[in-house]
């Protein structure tokens, strides 16, 4: 069995300011801590099923239909529990992505084959992904937009192409949007208002990153293909999302501002870092999420856990090498420390 590695490993490097997990810089905000301490009154009781009220307050937030919505225990739970309803014999996976497609498809026995994004197009998905679908022909592909590690996100047309294709070969095809709500402008590259005209499209989203409550784990996907739903609910525990959780999640979607306020901070510091970064001769690619990929001296992470700084080593991702490092956009003050300690160890 594969190691899970993953960023955020603060048990292990509990004496690091953590750079290697890509949450809200600004923290749990406070209205969602309170709304967890009020849950432990109901602690007695079963968490609500189906999650009724947060599917309607996240259908109004996100201006879809409540019908198309499935809550998980985080996104990652929705990954499984889709794999395990669709059963795919094989997929098209981008290399390197996030790995818990990888797990979770081969958790049911699927084949993977894989698209490899190239260094010299800055890991950034060309036309040629096309013909590699015709050629490959899977039962379900995986896109991460924009990409985990490397921020990128894809040419809309593009993406709407690959739709097309995939409802004409009867593909299904996955799209996580969970670190779109860092980008400038979200609406553009979100398929949602694609949903009721193309049943194969599921779209995967979490709270995890938008409100910093990883340790919440409460996720959410959008579908208009309903008997993927149920099939999805079929194999999946019916209390899987807590009441802790719930409760989280109505308090968290009133945080607009809060939301906004943190991906103000995220464009100003992302701009300052990728300079910083850059003028330390660190080849930095054009990440547009609330975290920088960029390459670097192969031992570089062992050389910052001592000096009390984690980065995201990604030399384990399909497709990378040593050498390949992601580091989260913090608070200016923590950012000014990275710098520091990059600028320490590069000297």
């Amino acid at each position: 069995m594969t190691k899970h590695i993953h960023g955020g490993d603060v048990y292990k490097y509990n004496h690091c300011l953590d750079f290697s997990a890509n949450c809200n810089p600004l923290g749990t905000p406070q209205s969602v801590k309170q709304a967890i301490m009020d849950s432990v009154d109901e602690l007695s009781d079963y968490p609500r099923v189906g999650c009724g009220p947060l599917k309607e307050a996240i259908a109004a937030y996100e201006h879809t239909q409540k019908e198309y919505l499935i809550c998980g225990n985080g996104a990652a739970d929705l990954i499984f529990s889709l794999c395990r309803a669709q059963n795919p014999k094989k997929a098209l996976l981008l290399a390197p992505t996030f790995a818990e497609y990888e797990q979770a498809l081969v958790s049911v026995g699927c084949e993977i084959a894989r698209y490899y994004l190239e260094e010299t197009a800055d890991f950034c998905v060309r036309e040629d992904y096309l013909q590699i679908l015709q050629k490959e022909k899977p039962d379900i592909i995986f896109l991460c937009n924009p990409n985990n590690p490397t921020g990128i996100t894809m040419p809309q047309g593009l993406l709407e192409r690959i739709l097309r294709s995939c409802a004409e070969l009867g593909i299904f095809m996955v799209v996580d949007e969970c670190f779109l709500d860092f980008v400038r402008e979200p609406e553009k590259h979100s398929l949602k208002k694609k949903l009721e005209e193309y049943p194969n499209l599921f779209l995967l989203k979490a709270f995890t990153k938008r409100y910093a409550i990883p340790g919440v784990r409460l996720g959410y996907g959008f579908c208009s293909d309903s008997s993927v739903l149920e099939r999805m609910e079929a194999v999946t525990q019916p209390w899987n999302v807590s009441t802790m959780a719930q409760q989280a999640g109505l308090a968290a979607l009133e945080e607009t501002e809060y939301v906004e306020e943190g991906r103000q901070l995220i464009f100003r510091e992302s701009a300052w870092m990728k300079e910083k970064m850059t003028q330390l001769g660190l080849k930095v690619y054009p990440s547009e999420a609330n975290y920088i990929f960029f390459h670097g001296p192969a031992d570089l992470f062992e050389r910052c856990v001592p000096k009390e700084i984690l980065i995201r080593d990604c030399s384990n991702y399909p497709g990378l090498e040593k050498g390949y490092f992601r580091v989260a956009v913090k608070l200016h003050e923590q950012n000014e420390k990275l710098i520091q300690v990059l600028t320490e160890v590069l000297d």
